[in-house]
Formats: structure tokens, C-alpha cells, sequence
């Protein structure tokens, strides 16, 4: 099978002369608890780094490898957050525009596009594009799923150690069943989204 071209999307951009195009995608919409992240990527035209995919796709370890790669060669790259409390004041979607909207602030004006991963839009301050499944389809965008969720993780490992009854490195925050029994052990605590947990407290 012929190896599929991450790059066809910014090529055509290009060909109708976009100018320089970010990958922007987040991580940690759906857990029960932990900051929401997203991460903004600048890549060198046709770049080819191995490897390189939707980080859902990929192992950890090799996430880990691919991550300070990332890093080294982009011409430039963001990680954004937002946190619990403002998940829960804000809303889920709103949050994730947040965090994206942070991290493409610390490209500080190097990039004319945005290539945003999924099919919901909002106005950055630069031209846009939702690309429904960008992460397995663009370099930029796959780079950038690939540093927010390597960046999130490495936080709720970290948070598994101030909160250790919840086995956060394991699950990072998802709804797994150790993690309920965990809720219903020891209930909530202040990495939990309350918004998250309403259904679940309606169901006790």
C-alpha cells in the first residue's frame, strides 16, 4: 500500500497561495477530570518525519518519540490549556477553543492559516479550516494532536501522584470503571470536572 501523503491538504492551500499554515488539535475533551489541551504546530513545508500520525494511533512510547522530534524541528509550536473550573464554567466546547485559542497565541503571528482538527469553527484572528479527522490526514494537525496529548498525560501523571486513590496515570481522567469506584469510594476531587460527574451523581 502506498504511503499517504500528509501533506495534500496544506498542498492545495498552498497552490491557491495560502500563505504559512498551522496544524492546531486538542486533547482531553471527554474525561471525567483534568484540564483540557490543545496545541498549535508550524511544521517546515513537507517536512517528512516516520512515523508521523494521529496520535490516537499510535503507542505511547512512540508518541514519546515522536514528541521532542516535534519539537526540534518545527519553525514553531504552541500548548495551550484550559482548566477544570473553566470547563465547568464555560462549557466543554467553548474550553477547547479556549486552550486553542492560547496555543495558537504562542505562535505570535507566524502563521496566515489555521488547519483545526474536527468540524466545529470559530474565529482565531486568522483564516480557518475544520478538517474532520485531520489528525490521520495533515502533518501539522497530527503533530499538534501528538504534543497536547503527550503534554496532558504527562500532567495527569503528575496529578496521580497529589491524588493517588484515582489511578489518574492510568486512565487519565477517563470514565473507566476503576475510576468510578474510585468516585464512589472517595468522591470527587478538585481535578474533577462537576459538570462531568452530574449524570453520574443523578444515577448514586
Amino acid at each position: 500500500m502506498a504511503e499517504k501523503n500528509m501533506w495534500e491538504i496544506e498542498q492545495a492551500l498552498w497552490e491557491k497561495g495560502t500563505g504559512v499554515i498551522c496544524g492546531v488539535d486538542e486533547a482531553g475533551r471527554g474525561p471525567l477530570a483534568g484540564p483540557v489541551y490543545a496545541a498549535a504546530v508550524i511544521l517546515p513545508d513537507n517536512l517528512e518525519i516516520p512515523g508521523l500520525d494521529d496520535s490516537k494511533k499510535l503507542t505511547d512510547k512512540r508518541r514519546r518519540e515522536l514528541m521532542p522530534i516535534i519539537k526540534e524541528k518545527a519553525i514553531a509550536y504552541g500548548i495551550g490549556v484550559a482548566t477544570e473550573k473553566e470547563i465547568d464554567e464555560i462549557n466543554i466546547l467553548q474550553a477547547t477553543f479556549l486552550a486553542m485559542q492560547r496555543a495558537l497565541d504562542q505562535l505570535a503571528g507566524k502563521a496566515d492559516f489555521a488547519l483545526i482538527d474536527g468540524n466545529r469553527e470559530k474565529d482565531f484572528g486568522l483564516p480557518v479550516m475544520t478538517v474532520v479527522k485531520g489528525d490521520s490526514r495533515s502533518a501539522n494537525i497530527a503533530a499538534a494532536s501528538i504534543l497536547a496529548k503527550v503534554s496532558r498525560d504527562d500532567y495527569m501523571e503528575q496529578m496521580a501522584q497529589k491524588y493517588p486513590e484515582y489511578g489518574f496515570e492510568i486512565h487519565k481522567g477517563y470514565g473507566t470503571k476503576a475510576h468510578y469506584e474510585a468516585l464512589r469510594t472517595y468522591g470527587h476531587c478538585p481535578l474533577h470536572r462537576l459538570t462531568f460527574l452530574k449524570k453520574f451523581y443523578g444515577n448514586e
